[in-house]
């Protein structure tokens, strides 16, 4: 495909921080004569005569004034990131040095990228689908291992090729029911409708697996929202401490002490946890903890998972009934707090009133940690986390055209069951057919593209 922008635009590609190497990246169709007129190469031989997927060692000059000792990486069309004619400048790391070669590419013609304009470009001359460009987004904020092996993959094209699989076997369906419809006389459609059935319900079935696995995709890259609950001094803000490996949370003996949140965020096994430590549920006089009682219960309502905090040591009282009210439909683990002191309260008795998990702990002497990780990651991901055929769906606008599609293949089955006629099967196909195409980047307005986009940083 043809370059889609006629002007040639620049960025730093690199984080703008003190580092070994920075990048400045041109890309467009003056990408070579607008870094002509600043690099010198040792040879003397200009970037525009080079070619493609070569490196060259030089300066960058202006006035003859040199700047920086480079190295110069030439990529030419379609052969780069953005399927663009593009150079790559290697410079030192510094902030300034990469400034200043970035304002003389510009002085030389290009203008500054927009927030994602090199993807966007990508995306715009082919070299990759919607779905691929929205993974490079999540790999650069992947917070843990599994997020980042799940959007390379996606990068790599697991999505695309599973999308593309479903909606080759839905286009062959549609052109088939149509070409019946063109020429009746020489199709037989006796049994059809029952062999599209199967097939429906083969590809639904696709799609609802996808479905079903975005909720795990979006807490691999987002992280599991968990909420540490419990009466005051039940060792709330020492479990928060424990688990980050340092003191986030003050720890005093006086009921009350944490009265804001605290948060956190720690890998568990691969998983990424956002720890929340909040105040104690309690009947409080005070305005000011009442108001962080208040947010504590609010926290509890929103999050993925409560660890549920209780003071082995003491029998259960009031506030540990509201609380088990509050939690009764969330997902729960409790923990069972300082066992290296005498029981007051049983694991049974906390099982009789929750349907949950309890782990007897003591966090002041380091255990029962190893199984507290064992339990989340069973019950989030099964035990474990497999990328040999599951693809996890991290996006909540591909959930969204997943289920469209589903809803679509849905109304096809009970046409099927109602004995309609087929073209009534062919307009619902269709509609899943496009649904999903969606997801690939087809059939989407410039709105929508404009806002993915927007949010990637610049020079990416």
């Amino acid at each position: 495909m043809a370059d889609v922008y006629e002007d040639t635009i620049a960025a730093v590609s690199t984080a703008m921080a003190p580092g070994g190497i920075g990048i400045v990246r041109i890309s467009g169709k003056e990408a070579f004569s607008i870094a002509d007129k600043i690099f010198r190469g040792k040879r003397g031989k200009r970037l525009s005569e080079q070619e493609g997927n070569t490196i060259h060692y030089g300066w960058i000059e202006e006035n003859g004034q040199a700047i920086d000792e480079v190295l110069a990486v030439v990529l030419r069309h379609p052969h780069s990131y953005t399927g663009e004619d593009t150079v790559e400048i290697d410079c030192h790391g510094g902030i300034l040095a990469m400034n200043r070669i970035l304002e003389a590419v510009l002085r030389a013609g290009a203008r500054p990228a927009d927030p994602g304009e090199f993807t966007k470009r990508a995306f715009l001359n082919g070299r990759m689908d919607l779905s691929q460009a929205e993974a490079v987004m999540d790999l650069i904020q992947a917070k843990n291992e599994y997020a980042l092996k799940n959007s390379f993959r996606q990068l790599q094209g697991s999505v695309k090729k599973k999308i593309q699989d479903i909606r080759e076997k839905l286009l062959y369906e549609i052109a088939f029911i149509e070409s019946a419809l063109d020429d009746p006389e020489h199709t037989d459609l006796t049994g059809y409708p029952e062999k599209l059935g199967k097939i429906v319900m083969e590809q639904k079935a696709g799609i609802e697996k996808l479905i079903a696995a975005s909720g795990e995709g979006r807490l691999l890259q987002e992280g599991i929202k968990t909420v540490i609950l419990g009466r005051p001094n039940a060792g709330k803000s020492s479990l928060l401490n424990l688990l980050a490996g340092e003191e986030k949370a003050i720890v005093t003996e006086i009921e009350g002490t944490t009265r804001d949140i605290v948060e956190e965020q720690i890998n568990v096994r691969g998983i990424t946890l956002r720890l929340l430590d909040t105040a104690g549920i309690r009947d409080s006089s005070s305005p000011v903890e009442q108001i962080g009682i208040e947010r504590a219960k609010e926290q509890a309502m929103d999050a993925d998972l409560i660890l549920y905090v209780v003071d082995s040591s003491a029998p259960l009282n009031e506030n540990d009934r509201k609380i088990m009210e509050l939690i009764r439909n969330k997902k729960t683990i409790v923990l069972l707090n300082k066992n290296d002191l005498e029981a007051a309260v049983k694991e049974e008795e906390l099982k009789e009133k929750l349907d949950a998990p309890v782990i007897s702990i003591s966090v002041k002497e380091k255990k029962g940690i190893h199984q507290l990780e064992t339990v989340i990651q069973e019950l989030f991901f099964h035990g474990g986390i497999s990328f040999n055929d599951e693809i996890y769906i991290t996006s909540a606008r591909h959930r969204s055209a997943l289920e469209a599609a589903d809803k679509s293949l849905k109304l096809v089955e009970n046409s099927i069951a109602d004995g309609l006629p087929e073209d009534f099967y062919s307009i619902d196909l269709m509609d899943a057919y496009e649904s999903l195409g969606k997801i690939l980047g087809e059939s989407v307005g410039e709105d929508l593209v404009n806002e993915i986009f927007s949010k990637f940083c610049t020079g990416k």
